[in-house]
């Protein structure tokens, strides 16, 4: 499995998806993105948009999100 997640230090929101992963036993390199939203350039060309967490899914084609839909996705396809 081949996933990606764009978090910001101290974002709980990013937290609640890395011990979710963690809990499913899922691996996943972390790209650490910039405080600025401004400077969160390649978060906005993978994802369209600035926001974390980010969870790019290579196997799946999935890149998504906003926690919540995130962990959804994690336990329907992968719990």
């Amino acid at each position: 499995m081949a996933f990606t997640l764009y978090q910001l230090d101290g974002c709980p929101y990013c937290e609640k998806v890395a011990d979710h992963m963690d809990d499913l036993d899922l691996d996943y390199d972390t790209v650490w993105v910039d405080a600025l939203h401004s400077d969160r350039n390649e978060v906005k060309r993978v994802s369209g948009q600035r926001g974390v967490p980010v969870l790019v899914d290579d196997d799946h084609g999935v890149t998504m999100a906003e926690s919540e839909k995130i962990v959804e996705y994690l336990d329907a396809s992968y719990a």
